[in-house]
C-alpha cells in the first residue's frame, strides 16, 4: 500500500493533479473501468442544486433507513472528519476500508491525475459496490454535468434550489447554471425539481434528455397544516406528515422533493407512512442552523451564498433571543460576500469577521471587512484573527442571552465546531 494512514493519502492526494477542480468525466470514467467493479445494484438516487443538497440527501437516508433499506451516502465536504463523506448503514466508514479504496483506485488508476474530489468520489464508489447495498445517495459536489458523480446513471434525479455559487466555474447566470445542474438527467428517468424557481433551461434539458421531469407547485405540492403538512403528488396524498426536526420551511420543501423522488422507486423500494413519519422526525445534518446551548447560545450554519444566506435571515426571523445577535463570518475569495452581507444585514447588532486566509482561498479579516462593511450601515464589524480567538474573545464578555451565529463556510463553522469541543472537554475537567 502506497501510504498507511488515511491522513497521508489524503495529502498525497491535494497534489496530485495540478488543478484542485478539474472538471470532466474521462479521467474517472477511464479509472472506474480500469477497476473492474461489481455493478451498483442498489436503486441510485443522484442529488444536485445550489442549496439544499446536503438536507435533501440525510431526508432520503433517514427515510430509507426506517423502512429497513440498507443504504450508502456519499457527501461533501465534511466539517470535522473525512470519513463523514462516505456513509454505510448510516454509519461513517473507517480509515481502513478508505485507505484500501485508495489504494485500488491507486493501482487502477496508473498514470490518470486524479483530483482530491474525483479520489474520494471513485472510493466513495467503490465501497458502495462491494456493500449490498438497497440505495445508494450521491451527492453532486460542484455542478452536475461534469461532476465526477455524474459518471454514474441514476434511477431518479433531484434537483434542489438553484441560485449563484460557484460562478468561476458555473458562470453568473442562472439558466447556464441550471443546465449544469440538469446534466445529471437520464432518458426515461424519472427527475424531480424541489425549488422555488426553476430555471427554464432545466425543463429544456429534461425535453432534450427525455428524462420525467416532476416539478414543485406543478406535479406536486405542499399544504401546510397547524401541526403538519400534506404532501399531493398527482392522485397520491400523503396526509399529516409531521415538521421535520430540521429548523425552517424551506426544509418541508426539501422534504417534499426528497418522497417525490423515493415514490419514483416504489416499485423497488415501498415506503409505509411510519418510516416516512420515522424518517422527517430523525434526519439531521450538523451546520444546518445548529443550536449549541450555552452561555451564550451557539448556532452554526454553512451558509456561504446569498440565498442560503437569505434562509439563514429567515431563521434569525423566527428565532426569539433577549440579548444580542452576534455574527461571527469567515468566507472563501471566490464567494459573493456582499450579496451574504446585503441578505443579513439587519440580523446582528455586531459583525466578527474572522481571518480565512491560511486556507487556499480564504480571506482575510481585513478584506472581507472591506467587502461586507458597505451592506451593513452603521453596524460594526469587527476585525478578528483565526475562528478559535475570536469566540474565545466573544464568550468571555458574552451575556447568558447573548447569541452568537457563526457562518460563512464549511471552514469557519468546522473551526467553531472543534473549538466548542475543546471548550466543552475544559469545563467537564473542572
Amino acid at each position: 500500500m502506497r501510504f498507511q494512514s488515511l491522513a497521508a493519502w489524503l495529502d498525497w492526494q491535494t497534489g496530485l493533479n495540478p488543478k484542485a477542480v478539474d472538471l470532466g468525466l474521462e479521467r474517472v470514467s477511464l479509472v472506474w473501468e480500469r477497476l473492474c467493479n461489481p455493478p451498483l445494484d442498489g436503486a441510485i438516487i443522484t442529488v444536485a442544486g445550489t442549496n439544499g443538497k446536503g438536507s435533501s440527501v440525510a431526508f432520503a437516508e433517514a427515510i430509507l433507513q426506517s423502512a429497513g433499506y440498507r443504504t450508502g451516502c456519499y457527501t461533501s465536504p465534511h466539517l470535522l472528519h473525512y470519513n463523514e463523506r462516505i456513509r454505510v448503514d448510516g454509519q461513517a466508514v473507517d480509515d481502513a476500508r478508505i485507505c484500501d479504496a485508495f489504494e485500488q483506485i491507486d493501482q487502477a488508476r496508473a498514470e490518470v491525475p486524479l483530483t482530491y474530489f474525483e479520489f474520494g468520489t471513485l472510493a466513495a464508489l467503490w465501497i458502495f459496490a462491494h456493500s449490498d447495498l438497497d440505495a445508494a445517495i450521491l451527492e453532486v459536489g460542484l455542478g452536475g454535468r461534469l461532476d465526477a458523480v455524474n459518471l454514474i446513471d441514476p434511477d431518479v434525479a433531484l434537483i434542489t434550489t438553484i441560485g449563484l455559487d460557484h460562478q468561476d466555474w458555473l458562470g453568473n447566470d442562472l439558466e447556464v447554471i441550471g443546465a449544469e445542474k440538469a446534466g445529471i438527467l437520464r432518458r426515461g428517468k424519472p427527475a424531480v425539481f424541489s425549488g422555488r424557481q426553476m430555471p427554464d433551461s432545466i425543463r429544456q434539458c429534461a425535453g432534450q434528455t427525455g428524462a420525467e421531469l416532476l416539478v414543485a407547485g406543478e406535479d406536486f405540492s405542499i399544504q401546510r397544516r397547524a401541526d403538519g403538512w400534506d404532501l399531493a403528488a398527482g392522485d397520491r396524498v400523503r396526509r399529516s406528515l409531521p415538521l421535520p426536526a430540521m429548523r425552517g420551511s424551506v426544509q418541508i420543501h426539501n422534504a417534499a422533493g426528497v418522497l417525490v423522488a423515493l415514490d419514483c422507486l416504489s416499485g423497488r423500494l415501498p415506503l409505509d407512512q411510519r418510516a416516512v413519519r420515522t424518517g422527517l422526525l430523525s434526519a439531521s445534518l450538523p451546520g444546518r442552523f445548529e443550536v449549541r446551548p450555552g452561555v451564550p447560545t451557539w448556532v452554526l450554519d454553512v451558509a456561504h451564498n446569498p440565498q442560503a444566506a437569505t434562509v439563514l435571515s429567515d431563521l434569525l426571523g423566527d428565532y426569539f433571543t433577549r440579548g444580542r445577535v452576534i455574527a461571527v463570518c469567515g468566507m472563501l475569495a471566490d464567494k459573493d460576500a456582499p450579496g451574504v452581507a446585503a441578505a443579513l444585514a439587519g440580523r446582528f447588532d455586531a459583525w466578527h469577521v474572522v481571518d480565512l486566509s491560511a486556507q487556499p482561498r480564504g480571506l482575510s479579516a481585513q478584506r472581507l471587512g472591506e467587502l461586507m462593511a458597505p451592506q451593513l450601515a452603521e453596524v460594526p464589524v469587527c476585525l478578528g484573527s483565526d475562528v478559535g480567538e475570536t469566540l474565545e474573545n466573544i464568550a468571555a464578555g458574552a451575556a447568558q442571552d447573548d447569541l452568537v451565529v457563526v457562518f460563512g463556510s464549511f471552514l469557519t463553522v468546522a473551526a467553531a465546531m472543534a473549538w466548542l469541543e475543546r471548550s466543552t472537554a475544559v469545563v467537564n475537567k473542572v
